[in-house]
């Protein structure tokens, strides 16, 4: 990335990599206070590009959010409000700062063709972890393995063995910047992840100590737990106090018949990102923990992201080391190192 001496030049940065320039369309969406200065920089930046840009402020908070954190998914409060969704359709790109994810309304505007980027993680995170055609390329390259494969399989050396049909669901790229129509992503990032074919997810999954728990406790792992999935839903949880915890998370959604069904699978490919990073920065939405280079990320919940029609607010996204993955029987990573060349970070030889 080029020398940069300001939030705009660094925004100007990534909004030229999302194919920003003359003749262009930038919507700037954010809610209440938050952001403020982030979505000042982007309309700043996005003019010295020569764009058109705009500002959709709506005034409180989502119902999903309290204090700018995003508890309940999916739920915004642009929902309800249709000349928003109208003015934020009709962008080229829609810069999302108040985190639409898994949202109608989020799919509904691509389905427009707007481009989509989330930005919502502090501004060191997002000057260190700027997106590269480098890291692109590996993403890419890995999508184009896992799009090609039937069946995916997870083990660890903590008992994890796991079993995906493979399929169904199409596969979804991040690494930072989006420069095609209809397409989301998020800055920063450096991973992918398709779902299970619907009921096609059996065996079991063991956390380790260290192992993240990013959504919803953003903590780390204390004691094993173990968690058995049968035709595609977690049937049980075991373990200590970490076990405890998910149990008692996922007991608060018990009247929701799909709060326990297995969702996305995929690899980090972010060698800035760091595995440790969360114990002392809890800012932001914690992509440096679902994107760190080698993790293998289970998680249950929505899929709507990726066509399917599971809507639970209930969600957990478990980012683990040192897990060994493969792709019809091929290996992808050994113990959380990559074992083909295309997909290793420069300087790095594949292991075998």
């Amino acid at each position: 990335m080029k020398a940069v001496s300001s939030f705009v030049d660094l925004c100007a940065a990534e909004l030229e990599l999302c194919g920003v320039g003359p003749g262009q369309s930038v919507a700037i969406l954010s809610q209440g206070d938050q952001r403020l200065a982030y979505a000042n920089a982007f309309l700043i930046a996005a003019r010295r590009l020569g764009a058109s840009a705009y500002h959709v402020r709506l005034a409180d908070e989502s119902p999903g959010h309290v204090d700018g954190v995003v508890w309940a998914i999916g739920l915004t409060q642009l929902a309800e409000n249709r000349p928003a969704i109208e003015a934020l359709k009709q962008a080229d790109l829609v810069v999302d700062l108040m985190f639409l994810l898994f949202s109608a309304e989020q799919l509904e505007i691509q389905a427009a063709g707007a481009r989509m980027l989330l930005v919502v993680e502090p501004v060191d995170v997002l000057a260190r972890l700027f997106p590269t055609a480098e890291l692109r390329a590996r993403v890419e390259a890995s999508e184009s393995l896992l799009r090609g494969a039937s069946t995916l399989r997870v083990t660890s050396a903590a008992g994890t063995d796991v079993r995906y049909r493979l399929g169904q669901y199409p596969v979804m790229t991040e690494y930072g910047y989006t420069d095609e129509p209809g397409r989301w992503d998020h800055w920063p990032s450096g991973f992918l992840f398709t779902n299970g074919d619907d009921g096609g997810v059996e065996g079991r999954v063991v956390l380790a100590p260290g192992d993240i728990v990013i959504a919803p406790f953003r903590t780390y792992v204390q004691d094993p737990v173990e968690i058995r999935v049968d035709a595609g839903r977690v049937v049980d949880v075991r373990g200590g106090v970490s076990a405890a915890l998910l149990r008692d998370y996922m007991d608060e959604f018990a009247d929701d018949p799909r709060r326990a069904e297995v969702a996305h699978i995929g690899w980090g490919l972010n060698e800035r990102a760091r595995w440790s990073r969360l114990a002392t920065a809890q800012r932001g939405f914690g992509m440096e923990a679902r994107a760190f280079y080698g993790c293998v990320m289970f998680a249950t919940g929505p899929n709507a992201e990726l066509g399917g029609t599971n809507t639970s607010p209930c969600h957990l996204d478990i980012p683990m080391r040192g897990c060994s993955l493969f792709l019809d029987d091929e290996p992808i990573l050994l113990e959380g190192r990559f074992a083909v060349a295309e997909l290793c970070r420069p300087g790095v030889a594949p292991v075998s």
